[in-house]
């Protein structure tokens, strides 16, 4: 065996050193979420939740563009019920949800089951250029799309700060 874990001859690595070094990196990126989690960028292991003993909630990916008139967020989410997903604002703070019922697929006789319904919850500030009361959603091709309209002439012009 080599000083990093390896084997000279070719070999598998033993159980045990494989374990080590997977709860090295495990403590690797708890400190990299406590340290960046806070601004959103977090680590985060692709297989978390709590059905592989995970302690990290589903992230599914967002996109968010900025047009002359509104903000489109788009959230992959496919494979899901337009009729479970949540989406509510509070304050400053747009929510969206979705709520899984893992038990509907429990009793299928899957040979490989890779893709995941699990819930998840996702949360954005907006700002007072949002016109709130006209948010618009829609749940097409596994895309949750929300047009976010802007306000007209509610933006600040840029303002230039001077240095002293």
């Amino acid at each position: 065996m080599t000083a990093n874990g390896g084997t000279t001859d070719g070999a598998t690595m033993d159980i045990a050193t494989a374990e080590v070094i997977f709860n090295h990196l495990k403590i690797n990126q708890t400190m990299c979420n406590n340290r960046f989690g806070h601004r959103g960028h977090g680590m985060r292991h692709e297989y978390s939740g709590k059905q592989f003993g995970g302690s990290h909630n589903y992230r599914v990916p967002v996109n968010i563009v900025r047009n002359d008139t509104n903000y489109e967020l788009m959230v992959f989410a496919p494979d899901r019920a337009k009729e479970d997903f949540k989406i509510s604002i509070k304050g400053h703070e747009l929510s969206i949800s979705y709520v899984s019922d893992n038990n509907k697929e429990e009793n299928r006789n899957w040979i490989r089951h890779e893709f995941s319904k699990a819930s998840f919850e996702r949360s954005f500030v907006i700002d007072e250029t949002v016109d709130s009361d006209n948010i618009v959603a829609e749940y097409n091709n596994g895309i949750l799309h929300l047009t976010l309209p802007v306000i007209p002439g509610s933006e600040k012009p840029a303002q230039e700060i001077r240095i002293s």
